[in-house]
């Protein structure tokens, strides 16, 4: 059971830590995405940026 219970604990370790590093890097895109819609002075990058933002923060319609 020893055996077992050090198994399931590894792989839950192991769990958080890819879920952390996933979270971490998608936070970083979103930062630099949103920076770049804001502070580019090309507006066609300002609005490719923008385009993006709306892909990657999907928030769902009320109903």
């Amino acid at each position: 059971m020893s055996v077992l219970f050090s198994l399931v604990q590894s792989v839950f370790q192991e769990a958080a830590t890819v879920t952390a590093v996933t979270g971490l890097a998608y936070t970083g895109t979103v930062l630099t995405v949103a920076s770049t819609s804001v502070l580019s002075r090309d507006p066609q990058r300002r609005r490719d940026a923008r385009a993006t933002l709306t892909i990657l923060i999907r928030r769902k319609a009320k109903r």
